[in-house]
């Protein structure tokens, strides 16, 4: 039996970088609790202080195909290389010249967004098809792919 998976995020500001990951997948914030019009509304209800109300922030596929990603505020900075990423389908379908310059126009407007453009991977057949290596705005690395 297959099992969801939920990607967490340790970070220090969860409602940036959870809109950062919504407009780079194409997700939405997830909803507040039922009978509340907005997270605002549903923290005061629970009695969370207003300092402690970026502890954390969701973003779901509105499909409800791609997993949660979930975002959870920590003291501590990312010190490190990722060793696990995200790849970011940005091109499918496409090769080469074409491939990358769907890579490319996908990096310019995620730059827009504040991510960061570290690397471009040119093509190399028959089993690299070309990347582009960038970090979201904490400096998580990620692939367009």
């Amino acid at each position: 039996m297959a099992r969801d998976v939920q990607i967490t995020f340790d970070c220090a500001d969860p409602a940036a970088l959870a809109a950062f990951w919504a407009e780079t997948l194409g997700y939405r914030l997830q909803d507040p609790p039922a009978g509340f019009k907005s997270w605002e509304q549903a923290l005061e209800a629970m009695g969370v202080p207003p300092e402690r109300r970026n502890d954390a922030s969701a973003v779901i596929d509105p499909e409800g195909s791609g997993p949660r990603l979930f975002f959870q505020r920590v003291p501590e900075h990312k010190q490190a290389k990722n060793r696990v990423h995200l790849d970011v389908r940005a091109a499918p379908g496409l090769e080469g010249d074409a491939r990358m310059a769907a890579l490319e126009a996908e990096a310019e407007r995620l730059v827009s967004h504040g991510a960061v453009r570290l690397q471009r991977h040119e093509p190399s057949p028959p089993l690299g098809a070309g990347h582009i290596l960038m970090t979201d705005p904490e400096g998580n690395e990620f692939c367009l792919d």
